[in-house]
Order: C-alpha cells, then structure tokens, then sequence
C-alpha cells in the first residue's frame, strides 16, 4: 500500500530530509586523498547525534556502518572502514537520518582531487537522470515514467543502469511501497498522487550493468570492474511538480 502523507507528516519528512542532505553535503565536502572511509562514518555520526537523530543505516537488517560509503566499482552498500581514499576516486555517499519517528534517505557522489573527463560525464549524466525522474514525481503520472525518463537520458548517453537495485516509498520507515525502478516503460505501474514521498535514486555504470555482491554481504561492485555513480533525492509528490525534500535549503510547500 502507498501512504500518503497528511501536512504533519510532510513537514516531519520536510525536517528529517533537511538533517540527512546537511549531513550528505558535509561528509561530500569532507572526501580528499588520503582519509579513510571510517573518518567519512564518523564525521556523519557525530554531526547526525548532534542534531538528535539516528543514523537510519546503522543497524538495518544488520548493517554495520553509520553510512554507506562505495568507491568506484562500489555501486552501493559500501561499509566505511580502513579504506584510504585515493586521488581521483568516485566516492558515493549514501546517508539516512531519523528522527521525529520519519526517516530521511540521500545519496551523492564526491570526487576525491580530479577525475577524467569520462568519469565526469558519468557524474553528469546520473544527475541528469535524477533531474528527469523528478520532473516525472507529478500527480496524475505513473511510476513508469519516472523509471522511464532515468533510462532514456543514462542509455542515450552510453552508460548503464543498475536493475538489481531500486528506489523506493519513503516515510516512518526507509523502505516502503512502491519499489521504483531505474528503467521501463511510460504509463505503467502505480499512479502518482500529491502526498506520496518516494526516493528516487539511479545508479549508472560507466560499463555494462551487471553487479554482485562481496563477501562482507553488503558491498555491491560492478561485475567488470567499471565506475560507477549514484545520486538520490527524497522528494514529495505536488500537483504541478515534486518538492525536492533533500536540497539543501527546503523549498516552498507545494500543498
């Protein structure tokens, strides 16, 4: 069942979301050569307990990090550890907050020194996907084209989507209905109404889509070694467009 969130519970999401992108933009901004992944947790933590929240991944089905911190060929679910992150590393920053009995959900992708140009247009082209699914988060619309609009800008482009890993409905808990996917087709799934609070969240491979997982159980890494980003935003469905509820400053309710 998709819930769909009264005023007061949009404003606890609009206040959970606005802890986690504070936390996402101060750990991106803290990614350089030569820290380790742990001190990436740990900074998160610290900031996440002083606001009075909890880390939302710590403990979730077992999950052992404050964070998920994945590097290149790490599409997700990278646990922070004694990693030293290297000159011209993709570092994805995956960070989930609760508090206020809601949960805040946010990824991004930070570049440790400087990149080559391809791993930039990777970056690019997953934040373009991200932007288009959002301009599909309307009411009246269906889930599909969300998934649809994530594919058709990753594929035009040259690059890979994940398929083994999804977005997802988002509120007192971190998972819940519907799962959206990071590819299909437009007009198909569950229709799109003002109040739901999706995360939406494509992963692109530089190489092909193909993933697995490690021996820890949770590090998902490319099967043929190639780069990969990961960019998410919490927003809520409005009636003429999506509030973004993890950009940095909010933006006006739309409700």
């Amino acid at each position: 069942m998709i819930l769909i969130k009264s005023a007061s519970e949009l404003e606890a999401m609009r206040r959970v979301n606005q802890m986690t992108a504070r936390v996402r933009n101060a750990v991106a901004a803290y990614v350089k050569p030569g820290i380790t992944t742990l001190e990436l947790g740990n900074l998160a933590q610290k900031m996440i307990r002083e606001m009075g929240g909890t880390s939302a991944f710590y403990g979730y089905y077992g999950f052992p990090g404050q964070i998920c911190v994945s590097i290149n060929d790490e599409v997700v679910h990278g646990i922070p550890g004694r990693r030293i992150i290297q000159e011209g590393d993709l570092v994805s920053i995956d960070t989930g907050v609760s508090f206020g009995g809601f949960v805040g959900d946010t990824a991004t992708t930070a570049v440790a020194g400087k990149i080559d140009g391809e791993k930039q247009r990777l970056l690019d082209v997953t934040q373009a996907a991200l932007a288009a699914g959002i301009a599909k988060a309307v009411e009246g619309n269906r889930i599909g084209d969300i998934s649809h609009a994530i594919q058709t800008v990753v594929e035009e482009a040259g690059f890979s989507i994940v398929r083994d890993f999804v977005g997802h409905g988002i509120g007192k808990e971190m998972h819940e209905d519907p799962q959206i996917p990071n590819f299909g087709k437009p007009g198909r799934g569950p229709k799109l109404k003002a109040g739901m609070t999706l995360s939406i969240e494509p992963m692109v491979n530089l190489g092909a889509e193909k993933v697995r997982v490690l021996d820890d159980q949770w590090t998902v890494v490319t099967k043929d070694g190639s780069p990969s980003a990961h960019f998410e935003h919490t927003v809520a469905i409005g009636k003429t467009k999506a509030e973004i509820l993890t950009l940095p400053q909010r933006t006006p309710s739309l409700f």
